[in-house]
Protein backbone atom coordinates (compact mmCIF):
# COMPACT_ATOMS: atom_id res chain seq x y z
CA UNK A 1 0.00 0.00 0.00
CA UNK A 2 1.55 3.18 -0.97
CA UNK A 3 0.75 6.81 0.67
CA UNK A 4 -0.68 9.61 -0.54
CA UNK A 5 0.40 13.45 0.27
CA UNK A 6 -3.41 14.47 0.14
CA UNK A 7 -6.18 13.85 2.55
CA UNK A 8 -9.92 14.06 2.25
CA UNK A 9 -11.61 18.09 2.95
CA UNK A 10 -8.03 19.27 1.65
CA UNK A 11 -7.98 21.75 -0.38
CA UNK A 12 -6.05 21.23 -3.89
CA UNK A 13 -4.16 22.87 -6.97
CA UNK A 14 -4.38 21.15 -10.14
CA UNK A 15 -0.55 21.82 -11.65
CA UNK A 16 -0.73 20.03 -14.54
CA UNK A 17 -3.22 17.72 -17.03
CA UNK A 18 -7.15 18.62 -18.86
CA UNK A 19 -10.06 19.69 -16.99
CA UNK A 20 -13.11 20.84 -19.00
CA UNK A 21 -11.50 20.95 -22.30
CA UNK A 22 -9.18 23.14 -21.39
CA UNK A 23 -5.59 22.66 -20.65
CA UNK A 24 -3.74 24.19 -17.12
CA UNK A 25 -0.99 26.67 -17.88
CA UNK A 26 0.57 28.09 -14.74
CA UNK A 27 -1.80 31.35 -14.61
CA UNK A 28 -4.56 29.27 -15.07
CA UNK A 29 -4.47 26.26 -12.43
CA UNK A 30 -7.79 25.37 -11.35
CA UNK A 31 -8.43 24.76 -7.39
CA UNK A 32 -11.02 21.73 -5.66
CA UNK A 33 -11.87 20.16 -2.41
CA UNK A 34 -10.92 16.33 -2.46
CA UNK A 35 -13.76 14.36 -2.54
CA UNK A 36 -12.25 10.67 -2.24
CA UNK A 37 -8.58 9.10 -1.87
CA UNK A 38 -7.69 6.09 -3.32
CA UNK A 39 -4.16 5.59 -2.04
CA UNK A 40 -4.07 1.79 -3.97
CA UNK A 41 -4.19 3.49 -7.17
CA UNK A 42 -2.51 6.54 -6.05
CA UNK A 43 -5.40 8.95 -7.54
CA UNK A 44 -7.61 11.54 -5.57
CA UNK A 45 -11.06 13.13 -7.19
CA UNK A 46 -11.27 16.73 -6.36
CA UNK A 47 -14.73 18.02 -6.87
CA UNK A 48 -14.97 20.50 -10.29
CA UNK A 49 -12.14 18.67 -11.70
CA UNK A 50 -11.61 16.04 -14.99
CA UNK A 51 -15.35 16.33 -15.23
CA UNK A 52 -16.90 13.19 -17.44
CA UNK A 53 -19.94 11.98 -18.90
CA UNK A 54 -21.47 9.02 -18.20
CA UNK A 55 -24.16 7.71 -19.86
CA UNK A 56 -26.62 6.39 -16.97
CA UNK A 57 -29.66 3.67 -17.92
CA UNK A 58 -32.46 3.75 -15.67
CA UNK A 59 -32.48 0.41 -13.20
CA UNK A 60 -36.03 0.96 -11.44
CA UNK A 61 -39.43 2.01 -13.02
CA UNK A 62 -39.57 5.46 -12.85
CA UNK A 63 -35.74 6.47 -12.60
CA UNK A 64 -34.55 8.73 -14.80
CA UNK A 65 -31.54 7.88 -17.08
CA UNK A 66 -29.63 9.91 -19.67
CA UNK A 67 -25.98 11.78 -19.48
CA UNK A 68 -24.64 12.45 -15.78
CA UNK A 69 -21.63 15.10 -15.86
CA UNK A 70 -19.60 13.43 -12.50
CA UNK A 71 -15.75 13.99 -11.52
CA UNK A 72 -12.62 11.31 -12.67
CA UNK A 73 -9.84 10.33 -10.70
CA UNK A 74 -6.22 12.43 -10.93
CA UNK A 75 -3.12 11.23 -10.19
CA UNK A 76 -2.01 11.98 -7.08
CA UNK A 77 1.40 13.68 -8.14
CA UNK A 78 -0.66 15.95 -10.61
CA UNK A 79 -2.27 18.12 -7.30
CA UNK A 80 -0.27 19.92 -4.61
CA UNK A 81 -2.01 21.15 -1.61
CA UNK A 82 -2.82 24.80 -0.61
CA UNK A 83 -2.00 25.92 2.72
CA UNK A 84 -5.29 27.59 4.72
CA UNK A 85 -2.87 30.20 6.35
CA UNK A 86 -1.06 31.22 3.71
CA UNK A 87 -3.05 30.33 0.55
CA UNK A 88 -0.27 29.12 -1.36
CA UNK A 89 0.59 25.60 -3.15
CA UNK A 90 3.11 23.93 -0.71
CA UNK A 91 4.75 21.07 0.31
CA UNK A 92 3.64 18.83 3.11
CA UNK A 93 6.29 18.89 5.55
CA UNK A 94 5.95 16.28 9.47
CA UNK A 95 6.44 17.66 12.68
CA UNK A 96 6.12 15.43 15.70
CA UNK A 97 4.33 17.52 18.66
CA UNK A 98 3.16 16.06 21.65
CA UNK A 99 3.68 12.48 20.68
CA UNK A 100 1.05 13.02 17.61
CA UNK A 101 2.36 13.74 14.09
CA UNK A 102 1.03 16.99 12.43
CA UNK A 103 1.19 17.59 8.68
CA UNK A 104 2.77 21.31 8.48
CA UNK A 105 2.95 23.92 5.47
CA UNK A 106 6.91 23.94 4.18
CA UNK A 107 6.60 27.48 3.26
CA UNK A 108 4.85 29.26 6.58
CA UNK A 109 5.51 26.56 8.46
CA UNK A 110 1.88 26.61 9.95
CA UNK A 111 0.31 23.26 10.95
CA UNK A 112 -2.59 21.74 8.77
CA UNK A 113 -4.74 20.39 11.26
Amino acid sequence: MSKVHVKTGDTVILLTGKYEDKYTSKGDRKTGKVVEVSPKEGKVIVEGINMITKHVKPTRVGEKGGLLKTEAPVYASKVQLVCPKCGKATRVGHVIEDGKKLRVCKKCGKSFE
